[in-house]
C-alpha cells in the first residue's frame, strides 16, 4: 500500500496472474477483521482500491497498526498497513 504510513487514506495495489476469486481484508492487531474491501471473482490484471480508515459500520478506525490480507486460489499474502492522526 502506498504512502504507508498514511493519514486520510491508502491505495492498495496487487497484480492477478490468472482469473479467480480475491479476498482483500483488513485486520486490527487484535486479529479482528475490520473491513472487507475485495470477495468476487475477478480477471488477470493490475488492480487498485483505496481504504479512507472506515470499518464495516462505517465508523473512522483509531491510529495504528493494520493487517491487510488478500487470498486468492493458493495465494495468501499478509503485509503491515500504519495509520497515523
Amino acid at each position: 500500500n502506498s504512502p504507508n504510513p498514511f493519514n486520510n487514506s491508502t491505495s492498495i495495489h496487487y497484480q492477478l496472474a490468472e482469473y479467480g476469486w480475491v479476498r482483500l481484508e483488513l485486520y486490527d492487531l487484535a486479529g479482528q477483521k475490520v473491513k472487507s474491501l475485495i470477495n468476487e471473482l475477478q480477471q488477470p490484471g493490475h488492480y487498485q482500491i483505496s481504504w479512507n480508515g472506515i470499518n464495516e459500520q462505517g465508523q473512522r478506525v483509531s491510529a495504528g497498526m493494520y493487517f491487510v490480507r488478500m487470498q486468492t486460489g493458493k495465494f495468501s499474502e499478509i503485509k503491515k498497513m500504519l495509520l497515523v492522526k
